[in-house]
């Protein structure tokens, strides 16, 4: 790659004349030898749907969610919803795929299992209001994949290495830069949009109830999307990050590395270690015992 910050990229484009998007899959090509056309069609091979999560059951194996993205999609098109039709169906959106992450469906993780709901929510909701083609989603992508691959490699997108920061921080900065790119936006308003979102979500812990990705895993997918919807409309106004967004992925590097374990996606601490997030800990275990013993008996 002929960047490793989010500067560097940014003038990279600026020398080139090119959005992130183009600089991305240019890069992407001479790295893998393939043509940019072949690096296009395999990138729109992941751009997934949110459709199974707003229709079917997603109610996850341990009974502690689903179906919230349906509850939410009837209250906007009830035109109920608080914030509106397009960030109510970003919202929705990304609870769906989140929910069906949890009962063991196939996602993207972008960049994460545990963060899979931000980008889809955010640009399958997009695309429906601004009537984009796949082809333009697709950029979109290479977007988020360039921002992506600068935080992973100057911080972390891991839960278990750096906090919830690491993963919903991640996509929602990925999603953030990409939409402000999308929207029209300059490169250098996408790096804005970057650390305007990550400062938003600065410590922001790993708490997995039950160790499970579930609570309060899919709402933070949920917040995170219509999160990334306000970091665009304020790189898109003109609103910078006053700290530039490199130095906000360098300070969510010493926030995580700083972290108490309980925090990183060890289900000791945070909500997890709450009177009911122990009770329900407690209830999987006993749950998993009957399980156990009923195969036994079964074998015998």
């Amino acid at each position: 790659m002929r960047f490793r910050s989010l500067q560097e990229l940014a003038d990279v484009c600026a020398e080139e004349g090119k959005p992130i998007s183009a600089v991305m899959i240019e890069d992407q090509a001479n790295e893998s030898g393939l043509g940019e056309e072949e690096i296009r069609r395999r990138m729109s091979e992941y751009y997934a749907a949110v459709a199974r999560g707003m229709r079917e059951d997603t109610t996850s194996a341990s009974g502690l969610t689903g179906l919230d993205a349906q509850r939410v999609g009837r209250l906007v098109q009830r035109g109920e919803s608080v914030l509106g039709a397009d960030a109510g169906k970003a919202l929705s959106y990304a609870l769906a795929v989140s929910e069906v992450n949890a009962s063991m469906g196939r996602i993207v993780a972008t960049p994460t299992a545990g963060s899979c709901g931000v980008i889809p929510g955010v640009f399958v909701s997009a695309q429906e209001r601004f009537g984009w083609d796949d082809g333009r989603m697709v950029d979109g992508l290479f977007c988020a994949g360039a921002i992506g691959y600068v935080i992973a490699n100057r911080s972390f997108v891991s839960g278990a290495e750096g906090g919830c920061q690491a993963e919903i921080g991640s996509a929602i900065a990925m999603a953030a830069g990409a939409l402000t790119e999308l929207r029209g936006g300059t490169p250098m308003q996408s790096v804005h949009a970057v650390g305007l979102a990550l400062k938003n979500t600065l410590g922001l812990i790993c708490d997995p109830v039950g160790g499970l990705v579930e609570i309060p895993c899919i709402v933070r997918n949920g917040f995170g999307a219509v999160t990334a919807l306000a970091a665009a409309d304020m790189a898109l106004a003109g609103v910078r990050s006053v700290i530039p967004g490199d130095e906000v992925i360098q300070a969510m590097l010493e926030v995580g590395s700083a972290m108490p374990e309980a925090f990183r996606e060890t289900a000791k601490g945070g909500l997890a270690n709450t009177p009911t997030g122990r009770n329900i800990m407690k209830e999987l275990k006993n749950r998993a015992k009957r399980s156990e013993r009923e195969r036994s008996d079964d074998g015998a």
